[in-house]
């Protein structure tokens, strides 16, 4: 009911939005991949066919390139030690020293993705005479991968080195093979493949399985080839503690020298020229590129583990702050009240348009409340529904009916206000049901000189589906816990337009009800509060009220809701400068809307997605750990909220489901309402569809004709 014309929505943004999800999923996807590599050397997968005889009987340097497959082994007394799943910051370089003490050679096999991380380690590699091979970009199994994983995964390798050293690849051992006589069929078909861009296998004749930690001299007993011969040594320097390997290798060097044996790598221990060749410029370039990538998409998840953290924190903040809030109004409330009974003229103004489904309820309980001075002042704004003649025809006491052209919610209220003959008002809206103590409760805080509005506590009438008992939820846990927690710190940035009161000389001094916001609930409590008054919160005071029964028109309500909150955070954004009342707005009110109404809904869908890369990655157990804490955490809190607002536990059982669809339709309602501000949309009222629901909670048939005169109330 309003009267802002409104442009297309925006629509790009919502591919925009997805797109940039989706990236974000394939950035953390891709971090998760590289920085969950694992290590060993141990069984590959399922059991699988051997490679053929003359392999897994042959020497462990295999060429594949050609129509016979060629095994070569080293020669006696020569020792090619091979590391691989580095390069590691801690290890690698320990393993080098050694080395080098020694004045021994050696062949490492290294992780692509450990490249991108430690280009450094491998340029010392090389710059010290050793060897460098593939093991592949993130330790994968290539004898279970698909063709164009394994292709990526060595092409990705060759790339990361080139990126490194100026140099590619072309040896290659395989994760999870060990020994010429373990080899699979797969694995020896993942080799042939690879043999096709140019890589030459290498195995293993001794497997010193360091990566199980059997201890130093086990390791050392474990490398030794028998009677003398040579071999190709598989250890480890890098995947997991590798401190014995490097105890180990400091007893090897010297106890195998001393019998004549020398160290090389696995070209020369073959009297083959160094494998490492010159790197083309496209290979650089593609290497730099997947190392900024790599770098990026850690960032991205370091920063997303950071948001996580702090989000997870101030939830648990709120709550806690929330509950403690709530404890002190119960406290409060349960004083005795101070000061006289408030009994002056109340005039309850219901500003209507299209309201038949509800506006027999709304009058007759208006008319029944026990209160001992009331007048009801119906504004029908250009109603098409036939609502004036609804109320009308029910010919109660202290019911006035004032009829004007459409113009709006605030100026049906302004209406009302200025025909008003009381100085208490209550505003109600056209679907709300009061119960008969609700006037009389609501108006007592005004005892309190100081008070100039007070809101009262919204329930929910339609319940009984599911998006009912979802807002039902939201209505208690989230609404009235904040404005218990409001009235405590005295920054109370909403009066719900359902239910509210307002001394007259307060609304006639802010100008009455603003029209150049949506949300005309929010606009003028905070003009009140930048007034000097105090707003207070009074739970004993129900109105029942009439919520969307369907997901678009919840999400009309709420995108206006959201909307028209930003509109008027930003009008009174000088509220942070001022002192009182205003200032208490300003330094809690507002931070706490920015906070939790705006920056972390904003930032939810990328918190969802994390919670998706989560399910990929990370162990189930802690994740379902996790959610059923904070699920518990909420529950609790929920449970609270209903013994407070005196309701049964009975709808707890819809809280899983709430965070699981709800709470991500809320999410991109805040999406949607901060693009629409962004953009400078203006965006026009979006009224709900009206069921009678609320009607049906107070025992009327919508627009049934009522000839009591009502009871309650003196009119005047």
């Amino acid at each position: 009911m309003a009267r802002h014309v409104a442009r297309r929505d925006p629509r790009a943004h919502w591919i925009l939005l997805l797109l940039g999800l989706i990236v974000l999923l394939a950035a953390l996807s891709f971090n998760g991949l590289v920085s969950h590599v694992g290590g060993g050397s141990g069984p590959s997968t399922a059991p699988a066919a051997p490679a053929p005889p003359q392999l897994t009987t042959g020497g462990p340097v295999l060429r594949l390139d050609g129509p016979t497959p060629v095994a070569r082994r080293l020669p006696a007394r020569t020792l090619a030690l091979t590391f691989d799943d580095g390069p590691d910051p801690r290890w690698t370089p320990q393993i080098l020293d050694v080395l080098r003490r020694h004045h021994a050679h050696a062949t490492f096999f290294v992780v692509g993705a450990r490249v991108d991380e430690h280009p450094e380690l491998v340029r010392r590699i090389l710059a010290e005479g050793h060897e460098i091979g593939s093991h592949t970009f993130t330790h994968a199994d290539l004898g279970g991968l698909p063709a164009w994983r394994a292709r990526t995964e060595l092409s990705w390798t060759r790339n990361a080195v080139a990126a490194a050293t100026g140099r590619e690849v072309t040896l290659l051992r395989l994760p999870f093979s060990s020994t010429t006589n373990s080899l699979s069929q797969p694995q020896y078909q993942a080799l042939r493949d690879a043999a096709g861009s140019g890589h030459l296998g290498v195995l293993a004749d001794r497997d010193t399985r360091d990566w199980q930690r059997p201890g130093a001299s086990a390791i050392v007993q474990a490398a030794i080839p028998p009677g003398g011969g040579g071999a190709v040594v598989l250890m480890h320097d890098g995947g997991g503690d590798r401190s014995q390997t490097v105890a180990a290798l400091d007893q090897l060097l010297p106890r195998l020298s001393r019998s004549g044996y020398r160290f090389t790598t696995v070209s020369a221990g073959i009297g083959e020229p160094g494998s490492t060749v010159p790197a083309g410029l496209g290979s650089r370039l593609s290497g730099t590129a997947l190392r900024w990538a790599q770098a990026g998409a850690g960032g991205l998840a370091s920063a997303m583990n950071l948001l996580l953290g702090v989000a997870l924190v101030l939830g648990v903040a709120r709550l806690a702050v929330q509950v403690v809030c709530a404890r002190r109004h119960v406290r409060r409330v349960r004083r005795p009240r101070r000061g006289p009974e408030v009994t002056a003229p109340v005039s309850v103004i219901v500003p209507a348009y299209n309201e038949a489904a509800n506006i027999a309820a709304t009058v007759r309980s208006l008319v029944a409340s026990a209160y001992p001075a009331l007048e009801v002042v119906v504004v029908d704004d250009g109603s098409t529904d036939g609502t004036a003649d609804i109320v009308e025809r029910l010919g109660l006491r202290g019911v006035r009916v004032i009829r004007q052209a459409n113009a709006g919610k605030p100026a049906a209220l302004n209406t009302g206000i200025r025909a008003a003959r009381a100085n208490l008002l209550v505003l109600v809206d056209g679907d709300t049901v009061f119960q008969p103590d609700t006037v009389y409760r609501l108006v007592q805080g005004f005892a309190d000189p100081a008070v100039g509005a007070i809101s009262g506590n919204t329930k929910v009438a339609n319940r009984r589906r599911l998006l009912g008992r979802w807002q039902h939820l939201e209505y208690v846990i989230g609404f009235n816990l904040d404005r218990r927690m409001y009235d405590v710190l005295e920054c109370m940035p909403t009066i719900p337009g359902a239910i509210g009161a307002f001394r007259r000389e307060v609304l006639l001094a802010v100008g009455g009800v603003p029209a150049d916001t949506l949300a005309e609930d929010t606009d003028l409590t905070m003009q009140v509060l930048r007034a000097g008054w105090r707003v207070s919160y009074e739970e004993r005071a129900i109105a029942w009220t009439e919520v969307p029964a369907s997901l678009r028109q919840l999400w009309r309500q709420r995108y206006r809701w959201c909307y028209g909150t930003l509109q008027a955070m930003w009008k009174h954004r000088h509220a942070l400068r001022e002192s009182g009342a205003g200032g208490k707005l300003g330094r809690r009110g507002l931070p706490y809307l920015t906070v939790f109404q705006l920056v972390l809904p904003l930032t939810a869908p990328a918190v969802d997605v994390f919670a998706l890369y989560g399910l990929l990655f990370l162990p189930w157990s802690t994740l379902v750990v996790a959610w059923l804490g904070l699920l518990l955490l909420q529950a609790g809190t929920a449970g609270y909220a209903l013994r407070l607002d005196r309701e049964r536990f009975g709808p707890l059982w819809a809280l899983p489901l709430q965070q699981l669809v709800y709470r991500q339709v809320m999410y991109l309602v805040v999406v949607q309402s901060v693009v629409t501000a962004v953009i400078g949309n203006r965006l026009r009222w979006q009224r709900m569809v009206r069921t009678g629901e609320a009607a049906a909670l107070a025992g009327v048939r919508p627009g049934a004709p009522v000839n009591a005169a009502g009871r309650g109330g003196r009119p005047y």
